[in-house]
């Protein structure tokens, strides 16, 4: 009995990496602090990718997505956008190679704007990130 009750203490683990295929394909990781998701339109093409938390980020120029790990890198942006209350921040592109390359084939991935740092671990992402590369576009019904 007292083993159930120390099991019920642990945290539970974060969600997987988890690929949704269809017109719009998404790909999605959420841990306890926040959540990443990306999508890709391949019918204008048009990637994006939003990073979430319960609480307001600071609005600061650039975002930065820092990759770590065998195949790691930095890349920036300018050309972002905050949610209304400010708990997200949204990048777009046409092209999202250097992104894909940094989830699939690094250990962590960091969000950072201005002096706050999201850390999102990479394990198991590879596989969906394969998936979400090969998304096109779904028969409409």
């Amino acid at each position: 009995m007292r083993y159930v009750f120390l099991f019920a203490l642990l945290p539970l683990q974060a969600h997987a990496w988890t690929f949704t295929p269809g017109a719009i394909c998404q790909l999605s990781h959420e841990t306890a602090e926040a959540r990443i998701a990306l999508t890709y339109d391949p019918a204008k093409p048009l990637y994006s990718v939003t990073v979430s938390r319960a609480d307001p980020l600071p609005e600061v120029e650039p975002f930065v997505m820092r990759f770590i790990g065998p195949a790691g890198r930095v890349i920036s942006t300018d050309r972002h956008s905050f949610s209304a209350d400010g708990t997200s921040v949204t990048a777009q592109d046409s092209g999202f190679g250097n992104v894909l390359d940094g989830l699939q084939f690094n250990t962590v991935a960091e969000a950072i704007l201005g002096d706050t740092t999201i850390a999102f671990p990479l394990e198991g992402a590879a596989e969906p990130v394969a998936k979400f590369r090969e998304c096109a576009p779904q028969p409409v019904v």
